[in-house]
């Protein structure tokens, strides 16, 4: 009869086995995360200042019409933090914020002064 040898006990495939190190990260890789950082970090900044921006105009319509200056400077900061939210997205992926994409901030603005001012 022969007898079952005992070997050493499998392990799981989803653990870490440190027999079997990681392969090394190549620089394509680490571009390749660092491409999706700054996408991840962008959409992130950008959404939050734009969301400061929109509520600042959407609180500029619950202000008394009696308070016309206060109305239109709300709206004029929204449209100040929509700069700032294209120039910072513009300023993340390392390229120069002064560039005709800043008028797109003065959207919020826009949209408050024509809803405030009809």
């Amino acid at each position: 009869m022969t007898q079952p040898t005992e070997s050493a006990p499998r392990r799981a495939k989803h653990l870490i086995d440190p027999t079997q190190p990681r392969k090394q990260a190549t620089p394509e890789d680490l571009a390749r995360l660092e491409k999706v950082q700054r996408r991840v970090l962008t959409a992130l900044v950008v959404t939050t200042i734009v969301h400061l921006s929109v509520g600042l105009v959407i609180a500029a319509a619950y202000v008394s019409d009696d308070e016309r200056v206060a109305q239109v400077g709300l709206c004029v900061l929204g449209g100040a933090f929509g700069v700032c939210a294209v120039a910072s997205g513009f300023a993340i992926h390392r390229r120069s914020p002064l560039t005709p994409w800043l008028l797109v901030g003065f959207l919020p603005t826009a949209v408050g002064l024509a809803v405030i001012l009809s």
